[in-house]
C-alpha cells in the first residue's frame, strides 16, 4: 500500500485524556513526522496538530484509537 502525507488535528477538551493521547501517539511514532501542541488554558481546550506519513490503514488506526477517547475530537486529511 502506498504511503501518503497528511495532517491530523486533535482537540482535547478533557485534560485527563492527555496521558492516553500521548501513549497512543508514542505507539504510532513511526508515522509522525512533526507534532505541535497548543494548550489554550483560558478556553479549556488543547490543540495538537500532526504531520504524518503512512498508509491509509496506519493513519486510520491512529485516528480510530484517538476517536474512541472521550472528551477528544480528531480529524485526518490525506493528500491523494
Amino acid at each position: 500500500m502506498e504511503k501518503r502525507i497528511g495532517t491530523i488535528t486533535i482537540l482535547i477538551r478533557d485534560r485527563e485524556m492527555s496521558h492516553s493521547v500521548n501513549q497512543i501517539l508514542s505507539e504510532h511514532a513511526s508515522i509522525i513526522l512533526c507534532r505541535q501542541g497548543l494548550p489554550f488554558r483560558d478556553r479549556d481546550v488543547a490543540v495538537i496538530s500532526l504531520v504524518v506519513e503512512g498508509t491509509s490503514n496506519e493513519v486510520n488506526a491512529l485516528t480510530g484509537r484517538l476517536g474512541r477517547l472521550p472528551g477528544l475530537t480528531s480529524k485526518a486529511v490525506l493528500a491523494s
